[in-house]
């Protein structure tokens, strides 16, 4: 193949949305709607002021087409380079250079990591036509035969509505797994978060798409309630996820950034924020309360305590030891941690142990009191600046 040809692939171009779940990092982002059907919660500022949109079947059809011309450009010119099979050189090489656009590194970190897996965009593809969204999967199964795992957003109204045939049929076209913004399971606080569904709606639409033999990943906001229904908050967020019992239960800890609508209540006092000491009691109270087979994640950056995981129940004694090294900690050295988090220098509790990164964490603490800093009001910039 010419040089020209492997640049005319290169060339080609496809929409990419703005988000997708921590676990699919490197799994191929195909945009089957846009944006938010619903759009109306507190705490998410992602879609706001934008249009929810049903992309044609041919249109989504047209960017898988222009991923394949991608990936097979790439592939050419690694057999070109010498690196034979071996996509995941130059697809660093490629990702690296700007000129190449962000379609290119995309598909270049997609192919460098595998190329085994594909997300369905955006907040809740599950929406469209069952027959059309049959035609997205097997159409993209079809142009890549490779995919070990085909997953999409959706939510627990939408799935609640979708007949189990459906949604069985959707499982055998090559829809694997199905990842929802559960959030919480108590129905107060869905209403004030205006979340758009109740917690019978996320147990109907659980239960159906576990029944359906897809994957079920619920997301759990800890710290929504605020400081006035954290309790309420946590143990019927555990009674939801007992009646669904899913596959996995990924924690994704609340934070205001002043971007969200619910940012108003916050300055107005009419929402209460926890501290991360709070947040923290209050997983040991959602895990207590757990009686589930998942498998629980800790996997956001904004999460405090990334090694909270594991089998449950078999691992739930050892989540809650952790939540008590850490509480047990005297505050000065749970000051270190947090702000040793949120700058990178730890990943778990046992870092604390680290001389050389507990010294330079303790020095920076010292400089920024000296300096009239507060400590606190730092860490908040920094968990900002993260997401």
């Amino acid at each position: 193949m010419s040089n020209y040809a492997i640049a005319d692939r290169l060339s080609h171009a496809f929409e990419l949305g703005p988000i997708r779940p921590p676990s699919e990092a490197y799994s191929l982002l195909i945009r089957a709607t846009r944006n938010c059907p619903w759009n109306k919660c507190q705490f998410c500022p992602i879609y706001k002021g934008r249009k929810f949109e049903l992309r044609p079947v041919a249109e989504i059809m047209k960017d898988i087409e222009a991923v394949k011309a991608i990936s097979d450009g790439i592939k050419e010119l690694a057999w070109k380079m010498g690196h034979g099979n071996r996509v995941n050189e130059v697809g660093a090489m490629l990702y690296n250079q700007p000129q190449y656009g962000q379609c290119v590194a995309h598909v270049a970190q997609w192919l460098g990591a595998g190329g085994r897996t594909a997300f369905l965009q955006d907040a809740n593809t599950l929406i469209m036509r069952t027959h059309e969204l049959l035609k997205v999967i097997i159409f993209l199964r079809k142009t890549f035969p490779g995919l070990n795992r085909v997953t999409t957003y959706g939510r627990s109204h939408t799935a609640s509505r979708r007949s189990l045939t459906e949604l069985k049929e959707l499982k055998n076209a090559g829809l694997d797994r199905i990842h929802i913004g559960l959030e919480t399971g108590y129905d107060p606080l869905l209403a004030y978060m205006e979340k758009g569904c109740t917690a019978k709606n996320h147990i109907e639409g659980g239960k159906k798409i576990k029944e359906a033999g897809i994957s079920l990943c619920e997301y759990v906001m800890p710290g929504l309630g605020g400081k006035k229904m954290s309790q309420e908050h946590a143990r019927e967020t555990a009674r939801v996820l007992n009646e669904i019992d899913p596959d996995y239960i990924r924690l994704r800890s609340f934070h205001a950034p002043p971007t969200i609508p619910l940012w108003t209540k916050v300055q107005n006092g009419d929402f209460q924020l926890q501290t991360e000491d709070e947040l923290v009691k209050e997983i040991a109270v959602l895990i207590e309360n757990l009686q589930v087979t998942s498998r629980l994640k800790s996997d956001h950056t904004l999460n405090l305590l990334m090694e909270i995981k594991g089998k449950m129940p078999e691992d739930k004694e050892k989540c809650l030891d952790i939540i008590d090294r850490y509480l047990s900690l005297p505050d000065e050295e749970r000051l270190n941690f947090k702000f040793g988090r949120r700058t990178g220098h730890y990943y778990k509790l046992a870092d604390l142990s680290d001389s050389y990164k507990h010294d330079k964490v303790e020095q920076t603490i010292k400089r920024l009191r000296a300096q009239g800093s507060s400590v606190e009001e730092m860490i908040l910039r920094l968990k900002n600046s993260s997401i």
